[in-house]
């Protein structure tokens, strides 16, 4: 399976007459942009605005953050099952305009949204303070419920996104990134002395809006199931869900997953990358149980030395992630982890909310409770009085002047247990 991204670098974005890129620059027509989520009878309002690194600026509450893409070879238009045929992703020439983003904001579920700050303290805890925005911000009509305006606002925010990228296919890209790897047999034969890898990817799935899509498929109705990597790489997976900003796996983050990009790196190197899959954090015991089950028999089967777990969320999750890594390393598979920690404003308390012996190798992203103040921004897009809801926020975070006192957990992507966030660490 071959992949190529053609990346179009996006240094700005602005306002322009047509929909394109020059010079770096997204130039995005404002009409046409709106007109391309005509139709959409859930909607009483509908805002665009943009928003760039280094501005005063804070999103509030953002709901999903979509990279623009589509498809130029291989296919047609972007995200299997929602605006593609639902055929298998992973293939062909993709148009990627890297550098911005679509952001989507409207208060749906309270405490389980965050906040993008473009400068400031809180931009040095978000990727996508560094991402040229262009933010959709939706009013249902009256009387909605909230899983229909969540679903009305993941479709726009997707058909936004694949519109830029639409308007914007003839552009030139100015890099490409291949990425080709055959099937495991295949592998296994070029590579049989190189370790293989196989990469768990758990993803809220527990309903009540914490939802992450398959091919447009809900994935608390699917079994885990092993994907080539570029499919997570080619959009077959969407983020659905409402769970506490920082550790929330946005579909641009699924696209440019960084775990499945680092062991690409190094495949045929000095591992063997069997693949990715994409498993279910259950609210159940027996669901947790047997997904935890399938997923090591899946990596016993596939002959696979070690594992990598990431988690999403934190909480209950907890124990689907203790639950894979026991089971795995009871097979004598070695198994690492990468999760953040729910350690106490102080970083005094357990991080997790269970614990097993054979967890022995893990990654931390960072402590969601570490407590950060917040300047004021000249332009706030949303509703800032909805940091008295957020996860990480109260009533009394949001000061007269405009600045904030939260814990990171308010911030999107700012300890996202898929590694890609700005929290780092250094050797001395």
């Amino acid at each position: 399976m071959r992949l190529e991204l053609h990346e179009v670098h996006v240094s700005d974005i602005q306002w322009g007459e047509r929909t394109e890129v020059v010079d770096h620059v997204l130039r995005v027509n404002r009409e046409e942009a709106a007109a391309a989520l005509a139709g959409e009878d859930r909607f009483a309002s509908v805002r665009l605005d943009l928003a760039r690194p280094g501005e005063s600026v804070r999103i509030i509450p953002v709901k999903d953050v979509v990279e623009p893409r589509v498809k130029l070879k291989g296919g047609r238009g972007y995200f299997p099952g929602f605006f593609a045929p639902p055929e298998t992703a992973g293939e062909g020439v993709t148009l990627v305009l890297k550098g911005a983003a679509v952001v989507t904001c409207g208060p749906i579920v309270a405490f389980q949204e965050g906040f993008i700050d473009m400068s400031g303290t809180g931009a040095d805890y978000t990727p996508f303070s560094k991402t040229n925005n262009l933010v959709l911000t939706v009013e249902p009509v009256e009387g909605l419920g909230k899983h229909a305006y969540e679903e009305a606002l993941r479709l726009a925010g997707l058909k936004l996104a694949l519109y830029l990228a639409e308007a914007c296919r003839e552009a030139k890209p100015d890099e490409i990134r291949v990425f080709e790897k055959g099937s495991i047999t295949e592998e296994n034969e070029k590579y049989p002395n190189l370790p293989r890898i196989l990469y768990i990817c758990m993803a809220i799935t527990q309903g009540l809006l914490h939802d992450t899509f398959l091919y447009s498929a809900d994935m608390k109705t699917v079994l885990p199931t092993l994907l080539h990597p570029n499919e997570v790489l080619d959009g077959a997976l969407v983020s659905g869900n409402c769970v506490s900003a920082c550790d929330k796996n946005t579909t641009y983050h699924h696209v440019n997953n960084p775990v499945v990009e680092a062991l690409y790196r190094r495949h045929g190197k000095d591992l063997n990358f069997l693949g990715v899959v994409p498993t279910v954090e259950d609210v159940r015991l027996a669901g947790k149980e047997r997904a935890s089950s399938m997923n090591a028999a899946l990596a016993k089967n596939l002959g696979a030395h070690g594992v990598i777990v990431t988690e999403e969320g934190y909480g209950n999750p907890d124990t689907d992630l203790c639950l894979n890594a026991k089971k795995c390393e009871n097979f004598g598979i070695r198994t690492v982890v990468i999760s953040d920690e729910a350690a106490g404003t102080d970083g005094a308390s357990q991080s997790l909310a269970d614990a097993t012996p054979e967890m022995s190798a893990f990654v931390s992203s960072g402590n969601v409770n570490e407590m950060i103040e917040v300047p004021p921004m000249k332009t706030v897009l949303g509703h800032p009085e909805a940091i008295a809801n957020l996860s990480g926020g109260a009533a009394e975070s949001l000061r007269p002047d405009g600045s904030m006192f939260v814990e990171l957990q308010a911030v999107i992507g700012s300890t996202c247990e898929l590694g890609f966030s700005r929290i780092g660490c250094e050797w001395i």
